[in-house]
């Protein structure tokens, strides 16, 4: 037989020993260069690991010497005319796989590995020759995705090779990155950013993930690239502060855009979500001062369900600090296809709670606005309380209703108040409570309860509070 005039030594060679080209999958390409290079050469099919593979060779070897080959690494330059010298017969040489000096490239004394057979990891063989520069690994599958839900993606993905890269369009998916195959079971998801949308996930575990990739036990963080930024979008509507808050959030973040005028929060918060370039975006309300320590680097968890975070504030009227008028990185999908919401729009969806500053609640600009943001989040909380004890809630609530300082904090007191007020009159009237959420509803509710707003008397509201200490 003839072979190829650049490699005729290399042949000859080789031809001594016979080679075997492990399958590992998802390198079809190369297992058939391989074949044609090496027509003697016996195509192994890789279950779970290299140890039991490799016995597998020894066991169809005839000759005393056997290469074993991956089909996951470029032998485009690799030297089959090595030879071990006889003080080193006794050892099982392994050439690294990149960087990885637990590599995939095996010369094997076949006697010397039938004397440690019992072994029941390849780590644990007595005298290895690791040989460096080995042999370079080829990329693994890449899955690019346009989606917010990577469990989903894992759940369903076929996995042809022991590792599949997924990524978004935005990453660069080569990065040297070698993963140790020896390893049985149970190998490493590698993510490379921050917001794991870059991830290396191996076959073994796609059985585990089921709502969240927290629930496989073995995984390496390294965040090698940024994942990409998530819109903001400021809302505004009607209040008096608006360009003010405004004028802070773009002159720091120019990437932002401004969404105004449409009335009742849940349709202003789906025109943000269709207005949104992002499959998130923080939503910046217009009665809120943007924080000066936030920076809207926080990034969506894709190793989680697809969720709405919510950041705290600032509350300077009655010093509480927590989600309440908080800037929030809202899903688009959820906001998309949302059908039933309670009294709490963003807590009837799946969401965390990040607890980082992220905006002052500078909402006692007039009589009404003080009071309908107090009246929205007081009968929130009252609700929450009402539907199960929670010591947190039952506090917050107190201090709504009972601690104010600072300009209109008299319409903070009273929102709250009328705000519990209104849930205990409605709490079995679903549709009713959704009127916390329309803005021209609120307004009428408002005016038909004060209407000598500007009377320095303040009669209504003096009514008001009689009617809150008879409770």
């Amino acid at each position: 037989m003839v072979g190829d005039p650049g490699r005729s030594n290399s042949y000859v060679a080789t031809i001594m020993y016979d080679i075997f080209i492990m399958d590992l999958g998802g390198h079809d390409a190369n297992v058939r260069t391989l074949a044609e290079r090496f027509p003697h050469a016996k195509i192994v099919r890789y279950y779970d690991n290299h140890l039991d593979t490799i016995k597998r060779c020894i066991s169809r070897a005839r000759t005393p010497w056997i290469w074993v080959l991956a089909s996951c690494c470029d032998y485009t330059d690799f030297d089959f005319d090595y030879r071990a010298v006889p003080w080193e017969a006794y050892q099982l040489h392994c050439w690294h796989s990149g960087s990885q000096k637990f590599g995939d490239t095996f010369l094997i004394n076949t006697d010397e590995f039938k004397k440690q057979w019992d072994i029941a990891l390849l780590e644990w063989y007595k005298e290895v020759n690791w040989h460096y520069p080995g042999v370079p690994r080829l990329s693994w599958p890449v899955v690019v995705y346009d989606s917010d839900n990577l469990i989903e993606l894992i759940q369903n993905s076929k996995f042809d090779s022991p590792y599949m890269m997924f990524t978004t369009e935005y990453h660069d998916s080569s990065i040297e990155h070698d993963v140790v195959l020896w390893r049985q079971k149970l190998r490493n998801i590698t993510s490379f950013s921050q917001g794991n949308s870059l991830v290396l996930v191996p076959k073994d575990a796609q059985t585990y993930v089921e709502t969240q990739v927290y629930d496989y036990p073995y995984i390496e963080k390294l965040n090698y690239t940024k994942d990409i930024a998530q819109d903001i979008i400021f809302i505004s509507y009607d209040e008096p502060n608006a360009d003010a808050n405004w004028a802070i959030l773009s002159e720091k973040f120019p990437q932002a855009r401004r969404l105004h005028g449409v009335a009742g929060m849940e349709k202003a918060l789906l025109k943000a979500a269709e207005m949104s370039k992002t499959d998130w975006y923080y939503a910046v309300f217009a009665k809120t001062e943007l924080h000066p320590d936030f920076d809207f680097s926080f990034r969506p968890d894709l190793f989680q369900q697809p969720k709405h975070y919510i950041f705290h504030a600032q509350n300077p009227l009655n010093g509480l600090q927590y989600g309440h008028m908080g800037v929030v990185l809202y899903n688009c999908n959820i906001v998309k296809n949302i059908n039933e919401f309670g009294i709490d729009y963003t807590m009837s969806a799946l969401h965390d709670v990040v607890p980082m500053v992220s905006a002052i609640a500078r909402f006692n600009s007039n009589p009404y606005q003080t009071w309908r943001t107090a009246f929205r989040e007081a009968g929130k909380l009252a609700q929450f309380c009402d539907e199960k004890d929670n010591v947190e809630n039952e506090y917050r609530l107190d201090v709504w209703t009972s601690e104010a300082e600072g300009l209109y904090s008299e319409w903070c007191l009273q929102g709250a108040r009328d705000g519990v007020l209104f849930y205990q009159a409605n709490k079995e009237n679903k549709t009713q409570l959704k009127n916390a959420f329309n803005w021209v509803w609120l307004r009428e509710y408002f005016t038909g309860l004060y209407k000598n707003v500007d009377d320095p008397d303040l009669n209504e509201l003096q009514l008001r509070q009689q009617l809150w200490q008879q409770q």
